[in-house]
């Protein structure tokens, strides 16, 4: 594998096992160079924690970007998470159109929804910001609700297999490369991710714990990210994804105390082993 260096761009919370702080490690784990553009820090991130400090990041973005570009620096795959506001989406739009190698890929996780809602401080600009932003992605990561909000179509919590078409389908008008649904699941026991390629859909099935950890999302679309620039077809890298976040869910069985967040750090073994095809 070549070396490759890949630039995220999303949040530090400081203490919570999610954003950059999982993003890091585990791009770090997958063999890239991992630097960092930070949209903000927060002390903690807000699921659960009361009176945690924020501080935006955004005009700090033009002068990084002048100096990148002064050093001459080019990035193989830009990743984008969690991003405060319009403004942030149109500053990473520049560093996309100047900064990537002309082979340079894009990943982005539209994080501004889940469960029927967008997220606080959110509104119809950021959607209509975040899908433009989509629209220069090589591949999208969205789960169901983000999906929605993206395309108009109707929110379901429960839906079936020709509801998931229809919306990967109205996708494809936002992302004209490869999506990554997250979060599907047709069943109570189950859930998986569906991936849209070349017209047809393919789902990816696993077992559901029933027990929601902060930080999961942005540990699955690490992995996804740093698997699929290692040479991983789209499908086989929501598979190595899907299989380590739930591992990590499951290694927290009986850590009911730690409830901020997952152990994945004590799983990264595991990822290196099966990135290099050691089961």
């Amino acid at each position: 594998m070549a070396d490759k260096r890949i630039l995220t761009i999303q949040d530090i919370s400081c203490v919570g096992q999610c954003s950059m702080t999982v993003a890091l490690p585990i791009l770090s784990a997958c063999g890239m160079e991992t630097c960092i553009l930070p949209s903000a820090v927060l002390s903690t991130h807000t699921g659960g924690f009361q009176g945690y400090t924020f501080r935006d990041l955004t005009d700090d973005f033009p002068a990084i970007h002048r100096h990148w570009q002064k050093e001459g620096l080019t990035f193989d795959a830009v990743y984008t998470g969690y991003l405060g506001s319009v403004r942030q989406i149109a500053y990473v739009e520049d560093i996309l159109s100047t900064m990537l190698t002309p082979e340079g890929k894009v990943i982005v996780d539209p994080a501004m929804a889940d469960n029927g809602k967008l997220y606080a401080g959110f509104d119809d600009s950021y959607v209509e910001a975040m899908r433009g932003l989509c629209g220069k992605a090589d591949v999208i990561l969205p789960n169901i609700t983000e999906a929605c909000m993206m395309t108009g179509a109707p929110y379901q919590e429960s839906y079936d297999e020709a509801y998931v078409q229809r919306l990967m389908e109205a996708l494809t008008a936002v992302c004209p490369g490869k999506i990554v649904l997250t979060g599907v699941s047709y069943c109570p026991q189950d859930s998986g991710v569906a991936v849209y390629q070349e017209g047809h859909v393919s789902y990816y099935r696993h077992r559901r714990v029933p027990r929601s950890f902060h930080g999961t999302g942005d540990i699955y679309a690490s992995t996804f990210t740093g698997a699929w620039l290692r040479g991983n077809k789209v499908m086989e890298a929501a598979q190595i994804a899907a299989d380590y976040t739930l591992r990590c869910i499951e290694g927290m069985e009986g850590r009911e105390g730690h409830w901020y967040g997952v152990r994945f750090e004590n799983e990264l073994p595991y990822l290196i082993k099966r990135l290099e095809g050691v089961q």
